[in-house]
């Protein structure tokens, strides 16, 4: 399966899912997918994968502990990021009163067929 099969399938999944993009360790898009306009989506995905950075290190120094998932919650919308290996990132933008519990479940299912994708 292609990365933007699993990609689309997890947006398929997910009601009020803006989006979801792979992105490696510079932020650099790999594939996407979702009605969000590509460039916005991208735009995302490399500013969250500057928190994703900023926030392994902190954990690590304070916890000793892996990072595993972070939920960003705004006015207007809900985000997940979660590390998929040491070099790539998966990113969902939801609307902001999209279920948070379905995405999470639906991002977690498809960490392993985008880690096999990759290996």
């Amino acid at each position: 399966m292609t990365f933007h099969a699993i990609l689309s399938e997890l947006v398929e999944k997910v009601p009020g899912a803006l989006g979801a993009i792979l992105a490696d360790w510079e932020g650099e898009a790999v594939d996407q997918a979702g009605p969000l306009d590509t460039y916005e989506l991208r735009v995302v995905g490399a500013h969250k994968g500057v928190i994703l950075s900023n926030l392994r290190r902190v954990v690590s120094r304070l916890e000793g502990d892996c990072l595993r998932e972070i939920v960003i919650t705004t006015e207007r919308s809900q985000t997940l990021v979660l590390p998929v290996t040491d070099d790539y990132f998966l990113v969902v933008f939801l609307e902001r009163l999209a279920g948070l519990g379905r995405a999470q479940l639906e991002a977690r299912r498809c960490l392993a067929g985008l880690r096999a994708e990759i290996a």
